[in-house]
């Protein structure tokens, strides 16, 4: 995963976590259950982003295991 996109997915659950808090504290059930769907769009997006890694590497060490032979 880019730096870039590991960035966003991280300022996007920030920004939930802020939004959920400011619900919390001002009685907003919608400002509050808006943020806990941004954080948990931000943890998905990032769990995406890691098996897309993971699995770039596995096909690249396939790859290299095939080219050393």
């Amino acid at each position: 995963m880019s730096i870039f996109d590991k960035a966003k997915d991280k300022v996007e659950q920030a920004v939930g976590a802020a939004k959920e808090k400011v619900g919390e504290a001002t009685g907003n059930e919608d400002l509050k259950n808006s943020g806990k769907a941004d954080q948990t769009k931000g943890e998905v997006k990032e769990a995406g982003h890691d098996v897309r890694d993971k699995a770039m590497g596995a096909v690249q060490d396939a790859k290299d295991k095939f080219s050393d032979n």
